[in-house]
């Protein structure tokens, strides 16, 4: 699920956009669909932990993991400082270690050639970052309600000075769209912090994941949906920069 790795900031998710209830359910596009394929996960998962992760680091640190829920939607949301977050996030929250499978929601970009084959079948689908299209934020929306979990990277862009920047205001409005269209869905989102020994990584470095309580999506829809996107999507820069500042390598 990825690349070399390269010093450009990379745009990765759907978190730059800025998608209204109204844009979500009455826009009339071609569908964007994902799936899991089921017997590529059970070689590629095992491959990734046993040699893959142990070979290139050093040493990766996991801790939180009790924080991810084993069943209900949940949307992952990870600082991102390289395209090895990519291999990061399934190897701390992937089926082996909380039993399901997760979705990611990628540049389409990304999604090309033989790394888009793999993206495809690992449960990733595309959005193009610079025009967004409104089909694949509704299949996220979809999938969320279906009690899924969704990879989203809220600050957008890969950033390599270590420090979080502001998050993008998508996420939360998506996440509003999901509690507000059905009752009881229960959405949370996990604020995840991903560490480097390096600024950006190379072989045998180390990594450390961080995953953090996570905040509980209907608090936030007791105000107008703008009020309440901006108030969630605060509430979660700030978790996420304490959960940072915590994540110490060691």
């Amino acid at each position: 699920m990825m690349q070399l790795e390269s010093r450009e900031h990379t745009q990765v998710m759907t978190t730059q956009v800025e998608p209204t209830p109204e844009t979500l359910t009455s826009a009339k596009v071609a569908p964007v669909t994902s799936h899991v394929c089921h017997w590529l996960t059970p070689i590629l998962y095992p491959l990734g932990r046993r040699v893959v992760m142990p070979l290139y680091f050093r040493k990766l640190k996991v801790t939180g993991q009790e924080n991810i829920p084993k069943t209900g939607p949940v949307i992952l949301a990870p600082t991102h400082r390289s395209r090895w977050d990519g291999m990061v996030i399934p190897y701390a929250a992937g089926k082996p270690e909380t039993g399901r499978d997760l979705r990611y929601m990628v540049s389409a970009d990304e999604v090309k050639g033989l790394q888009g084959w793999f993206i495809r079948r690992m449960g990733g689908f595309p959005v193009n970052t610079r025009h967004p299209g409104i089909s694949s934020l509704r299949h996220g929306v979809e999938l969320l309600r279906n009690g899924e979990a969704l990879v989203m990277f809220p600050e957008g862009n890969i950033y390599q000075d270590g420090q979080i920047h502001p998050l993008k205001p998508g996420m939360a409005r998506i996440a509003l769209q999901v509690e507000s269209g059905k009752l009881d869905t229960n959405l949370v989102i996990v604020p995840i912090s991903i560490r480097y020994s390096e600024l950006v990584p190379h072989w045998r470095c180390e990594a450390s994941v961080r995953i953090g309580t996570p905040l509980k999506v209907a608090d936030y829809c007791t105000k107008s949906a703008k009020k309440s996107a901006l108030l969630l999507t605060n509430d979660l820069e700030t978790a996420m920069r304490k959960l940072d500042k915590e994540n110490v390598l060691s």
